[in-house]
């Protein structure tokens, strides 16, 4: 297998990626918070992913791959009380249209997508251990990691502990030995509604960090090749989940950390908390393929700092159509029965140039540099360009050799269409409106036909 490079969190540097097991890779994604729609922000680093695990693919790895859901935080509990409905009716709702924009976006899924809710026996089962090793202590409000306890704690985000936190720690009103512990697990409080899960220390809810811990060591091993994720998580979420774990199993927990940077409008980071954020159906409105938004993201690399404008994707847009547009026709492979000793060269020559950027810690600007030049070669003929651009696809994700009219219905509209058609059949006009918003929301037009609903992407 040829070498493959990324660069490394942990050390700040790039390495020569070496698996635990040779051709296997374990890789877990931090995955959503189901409990609004995930913003294109969030999805770029959901691609980033998804680039890392073809890559692996493409050069040969077996990839055994999971991607949590959080289905059980206070964001969650909080919006199934504004919405009036059960936090598992929220979290299945918003988890359903994530997966739907992941289909969008071509983002294969995970082998592996466990819920925080089907794994709190595995956390009351880590902080357990913690609270036996003396790693962990209980308070009045909760179960808490002592990080004096956790050597070389902040590593990963290189903190200088003395001022990595002051404004936390300034704000911090629970029952801490030291203000700059984080929760393992929170004590039920009446804000919690019904949400409440019965442990030996007592009543309550796991804390978001504990969440993946658990759901790593259960879906893969204790200790795994690499952890993605978006800067913003470098600390403290994922720099809480060295610790914790290490404390568990004293073991390294994560060999490669692979994170993703931001994308920015007018410079500032994009996030819900800003208010500034769009969705895949905010590019829809626009007319803006989901597609022509991955090519977006694929033209800058993972870890610099992406700002978004409409002129920008919009040009993406322009840019995958005409790769789409030359890839889609049918080309006359009469003259692919000689092949010079030129083409062969030229083959091998652009296969191991777009291995060499897409090997270099994922350099999709320089691999999508290979496929233009590709097309303005004179000297080779389109079938073999169209093999080549199709070979790399396998990498880039970016749909070409799918016809417009052959797009796919996503199963979970499919649902849709049938409970609509149910419920004007039954005159329930209301419900039909409902379901129909909610088609249109993610990005298709329906129309009414003597057959029953009709349905045609935007």
């Amino acid at each position: 297998m040829p070498p493959i490079f990324l660069h490394n969190t942990l050390g700040n540097k790039k390495e020569e990626f070496i698996p635990i097991k040779q051709g296997e890779v374990s890789m877990y994604n931090c995955g959503p918070t189901v409990y609004d729609f995930a913003h294109i922000g969030n999805f770029r680093t959901f691609i980033l992913s998804d680039i890392l695990r073809r890559v692996f693919e493409y050069n040969g790895y077996k990839v055994d791959g999971v991607m949590n859901i959080t289905d059980v935080d206070d964001k969650t509990i909080k919006r199934s009380v504004v919405e009036g409905i059960s936090l598992k009716s929220l979290t299945h709702k918003y988890e359903e249209l994530f997966f739907s924009d992941l289909e969008a976006l071509n983002i294969i899924k995970p082998q592996k997508t466990p819920k925080a809710t089907e794994s709190i026996a595995d956390m009351i089962s880590l902080i357990e251990k913690m609270l036996e090793n003396g790693t962990a202590y209980k308070s009045s409000d909760g179960v808490y990691f002592d990080i004096a306890k956790s050597p070389g704690y902040g590593t990963l985000a290189h903190l200088n502990l003395e001022n990595s936190t002051k404004e936390r720690v300034a704000n911090d009103e629970y029952d801490k030995t030291n203000p700059r512990d984080f929760s393992l697990w929170k004590f039920y409080t009446k804000d919690d509604e019904n949400v409440c899960y019965e442990a030996p220390f007592g009543k309550g809810r796991p804390g978001w960090h504990i969440e993946c811990s658990a759901m790593s060591m259960k879906n893969l091993a204790e200790t795994i090749d690499i952890h993605t994720g978006g800067i913003d998580l470098i600390f403290p979420h994922h720099t809480n989940e060295i610790a914790q774990s290490e404390a568990v199993t004293g073991k390294t927990f994560v060999h490669y950390w692979i994170h993703g940077g931001f994308i920015t409008i007018d410079g500032k980071k994009m996030s819900k908390s800003l208010g500034n954020i769009f969705t895949l159906q905010t590019l829809k409105g626009k007319k803006i393929d989901p597609i022509a938004y991955r090519y977006f993201v694929l033209g800058t690399h993972y870890r610099s700092m992406l700002n978004f404008t409409w002129e920008a994707v919009g040009g993406a847009q322009v840019a995958w159509k005409k790769i789409k547009s030359f890839v889609s026709k049918t080309y006359d492979q009469q003259e692919s029965r000689l092949v010079s000793k030129s083409i062969i060269y030229k083959l091998s020559e652009y296969k191991e140039k777009f291995s060499k950027h897409i090997n270099n810690d994922l350099d999709t600007s320089q691999s999508l540099a290979v496929v233009f030049e590709i097309l303005k070669d004179s000297k080779l003929p389109d079938h073999y360009k169209q093999e080549l651009i199709l070979d790399f696809d396998k990498v880039l994700g970016l749909k070409l050799d799918e016809k417009e009219e052959e797009k796919i219905i996503p199963e979970n509209i499919k649902i849709l269409i049938k409970e609509r058609d149910t419920a004007r059949n039954g005159k329930n006009f209301a419900k039909s409106d409902e379901i129909r918003k909610e088609i249109e929301l993610q990005g298709f037009e329906v129309k009414d036909g003597p057959e029953g609903t009709v349905i045609t992407p935007r």
